[in-house]
């Protein structure tokens, strides 16, 4: 059988990790008694280091693993422009792994990119609203920082590691307050999923809003459907037909707006004349829509690479980084007709 890196530390009594510092020669100094402890050990065990171990232990050269709902998803695809210009930086190698917002593939890809040694992993999309789940996910997640491993999250999730936090709720609440100042209150909201933490922390900020204007959400103006193009598209047509007298649409990210435009466009109704169509997030693609769309720009770029520099940071401890807001006010939003 062959001899661990856990064999030698009981032989030598010292942690698992001092072992590893000494035979990776880790810029964490071990002070000497403890080193020539574990080298005896080594030479007595006849112990032999995993070359691959090592490899991920030093930390040029090694891979981070990056775990996002969709690459293909503009919010992704900025986001992994970030990381990838921060792993570039320090000279690491990406390994990118699309979950679908499936929660148990990425519980899955946790576990394969564990086996595979990463030096970091990153989970780039939102928190889930499933406590089961986020326990199991923790308990890797965990095992994987106790063995040496970092971790950091974009969004708001309930799991170890340091995380970025975009500002969902105040920018939702500021362009929220935009709307019903112009006038509007025939609003209808196109919302994400119902299980993550993104579409709870925006729809929170736009019910703040609603609440401090004393104006109504009723249930019949609220649709949940996908993150995508397709799914603000279909929503909107639900939503038309429901609520025919709409004078402005909030969809919860600019995907979504850009579906609400195209199935507006197809009825007839002219944007922003009719109703006026919000977004969320000032993906590259909101200023170039007809009409350009009036949205809340998160900094999504540089949130991803601040969640990779938090991953391969030399801080000892976890800790979090807030990621603002910011309304862009474009041609797609305007104060009701006359009714």
């Amino acid at each position: 059988m062959a001899v661990t890196l856990a064999d030698v530390a009981r032989l030598a009594g010292v942690s698992p990790a001092t072992v590893s510092r000494v035979i990776n020669d880790s810029a964490k100094r071990v002070n000497e008694d403890l080193r020539e402890r574990v080298l005896a050990a080594v030479r007595q065990l006849h112990y032999v280091p995993n070359a691959h171990a090592q490899n991920v232990a030093r930390p040029r050269k090694s891979a981070v693993g990056v775990i996002v709902h969709d690459v293909s998803d503009p919010y992704f695809a900025e986001i992994t422009r970030g990381l990838q210009r921060q792993a570039g930086a320090q000279d690491r190698l990406l390994v990118i792994c699309n979950s679908y917002r499936e929660p148990e593939r990425e519980l899955a890809y946790v576990g394969l990119l564990r086996a595979q040694q990463v030096h970091a992993l990153i989970l780039a999309g939102s928190g889930y609203h499933d406590d089961a789940f986020t326990e199991r996910l923790n308990g890797e997640l965990d095992a994987y920082q106790q063995a040496g491993g970092r971790v950091a999250v974009i969004g708001r999730h309930r799991l170890v590691g340091s995380a970025v936090l975009p500002a969902n709720e105040d920018g939702a609440h500021e362009l929220g307050l935009r709307i019903l100042g112009l006038g509007h209150r025939e609003i209808g909201v196109i919302a994400g999923p119902r299980y993550l933490t993104t579409t709870t922390d925006r729809l929170s900020g736009f019910r703040r809003a609603f609440d401090e204007a004393g104006v109504e959400l009723p249930a019949s103006r609220l649709v949940y459907c996908d993150f995508t193009r397709d799914g603000g598209a279909q929503a909107t047509g639900a939503l038309l037909d429901a609520e025919p007298g709409l004078t402005a649409l909030i969809t919860l990210n600019d995907s979504m707006a850009v579906g609400a435009l195209a199935t507006l466009r197809e009825r007839g109704v002219r944007v922003p004349e009719d109703i006026s169509v919000t977004g969320f997030d000032d993906m590259p693609i909101a200023r170039d829509v007809t009409p350009a769309l009036t949205t809340v720009r998160l900094p999504l770029v540089e949130m991803g690479e601040r969640a990779m520099a938090l991953a391969l940071g030399d801080d000892t401890g976890p800790h979090s980084e807030r990621a603002a807001a910011a309304l862009v006010w474009r041609s797609s939003l305007t104060a009701p007709g006359p009714a």
